[in-house]
Parts: structure tokens; sequence; C-alpha cells
């Protein structure tokens, strides 16, 4: 039972990755796995439960990366570090990135539930940036840090939405869609330069080039040429 329920979120995430959550069913989940829709209401009741769901894997992801190693003060390393899982979150949920709004408004409970969510990964972290200010690779005051730490993880949370609806469907790709968020990322690191220190300053292009979106296709879509 527990392989099936496992096989139904991870095929409900492709397809809702895919293909957008309110363009996929129950029928089509079933269908995908090649299983009755009976045995997949025998695991979830309805689609708002794969979400939820799907929504508490991600939690558990974010919950994870965003701590502060014991023992050893923050590396530029360690910057890289949280950049690689913040992209791999946003690749792995990105449609409920690109479709929060919808998502919240519809499911009270996955409501309250990201409010929580958001409130327990904002004092996480802020600790990390606490983290990266002991070590010297960030000067700012608290008031700052709080700041810079709201506005990064609204980028963050809306970046997927932003430049989904900048694309047309006959350009949609996945190969895009990476792309695109990987700049995401790069607005986080010009947001923080600023208050960047010793070796996260001295490394700051070598971040800045690891996301940077090249010249061309998708440029185009954030700039006129």
């Amino acid at each position: 039972m527990t392989g099936t329920r496992e096989r139904i979120l991870d095929t409900s995430l492709a397809l809702f990755n895919e293909q957008g959550e309110r363009n996929v069913t129950t029928n089509h989940i079933a269908e995908a796995l090649g299983i009755s829709p009976g045995n997949l209401y025998y695991h979830f009741r309805n689609k708002a439960q794969i979400v939820f769901s799907l929504f508490e894997r991600y939690e558990a992801l974010v919950t994870g990366f965003l701590s502060v190693p014991e023992g050893r003060a923050l590396t530029w390393e360690d910057k890289i570090g949280y950049f690689e899982a913040i992209l791999q979150s946003m690749w792995g949920a990105r449609f409920f990135h690109r479709d929060l709004g919808h998502l919240l408004n519809q499911d009270p409970h996955l409501r309250e539930r990201y409010g929580q969510f958001v409130r327990q990964s904002m004092d996480r972290g802020l600790g990390v940036y606490e983290g990266l200010r002991a070590a010297g690779l960030v000067e700012a005051s608290d008031e700052t840090l709080r700041a810079l730490l709201v506005n990064t993880w609204v980028l963050t949370a809306s970046w997927a939405s932003f430049v989904h609806s900048l694309v047309p469907p006959d350009r949609q790709s996945e190969a895009l869609d990476r792309t695109l968020l990987s700049q995401g990322i790069y607005q986080v690191i010009c947001l923080e330069a600023p208050y960047l220190r010793g070796e996260a300053a001295d490394h700051l292009e070598d971040m800045k080039a690891r996301y940077r979106m090249g010249r061309g296709d998708t440029l185009d879509l954030l700039f006129t040429p």
C-alpha cells in the first residue's frame, strides 16, 4: 500500500510540473499509473489531498537544508550549498510555485499549513544569515538581515510564476524552465551582494557566473534586445 501511495505522489508531481495542477485530474493520474480511479481514491480522497501531501514533502526538504552546521563556521562554499538546495527545491515543486495563490485559495487547510511553514522558515533562514554574519561573510544589522531574508523569500517563492508567465506556450520546455529558475538564484545573489564580506565577497563573481542566464532567447524574455 505504501508503494502505491508513493507512486501516486511521484506521478502526480511529474504531471503537475509538466502540465500544471489545474490541467491534471485524478483520472489522468490513475491512467498514467495504470491503476483504477478507485485504487487511487483508496489512498487519497481527492486531488487536494495529493497536493497537500506533495507540499509536506516540499516542506520537509526545505526544513532540512535551512540549518547551520554545528561545530564550525560557515564558508562561501556553504552559500553555494544553500543556493543549490533552493534551486533544487524550486525545480522539484515548480508547479506549486507557479500557481501558489490558486492552490492556497482552494484549500484552507493548505493555506494554514503554508503560513506556519513560512514563519518557521523565516526563523530558520534568519539563523542561517546570522551564521553567515558570525563567520564574517555578511555585514548587516539585525533589521537589514530580516529585510534581506523577506526579500529573498518573496523572490524565490514567486520567481517560477513570474518567469513562466513570460514564456509563450510554444516555447515552454523543461530546459528553459530550469535556466530561468537559475536566474532566480542569480537575483538572490545580487540582493546579497552589497552585504557580502570576506571570501564571500571575493567569490561574488564566481557565484554570479554559476547562475547567470546566458545571452540569447532566455534573456530576451526579461529585457527588450
